[in-house]
């Protein structure tokens, strides 16, 4: 299971547990909905710290990917990268350029 679902699904069972916990509570069921929100991000923040970073890891390194993909096409796009080390003006005598 990857590390966003895992941290979502923490968060979300968080909030259900503080809802639970202040169900019994007499107050009017907004003000008791934005305790239970207030009061799960601050217990998360602790908690499920070790899931976050674990998140974050997995979004930078997917981040990195991207970036090194993007960087490898332009320079494919620009004529950099040429298969077989073969310069941008050498090649078969059907691709040269007027």
């Amino acid at each position: 299971m990857s590390a966003a679902v895992k941290y979502t699904l923490g968060r979300i069972g968080l909030f259900v547990g503080v809802l639970a916990a202040l169900w019994f509570v007499e107050m009017n069921p907004f003000l008791r909905l934005m305790l239970a929100l207030v009061f799960s991000a601050a217990l998360s923040f602790f908690l499920l710290r070790g899931w976050r970073d674990e998140m974050a890891g997995e979004m930078a390194g997917a981040a990195e990917r991207r970036r090194a993909e993007r960087e490898r096409l332009r320079s494919a796009l620009a004529g950099e990268d040429q298969p077989g080390g073969e310069e941008p003006g050498e090649g078969r005598a059907g691709d040269q350029r007027p």
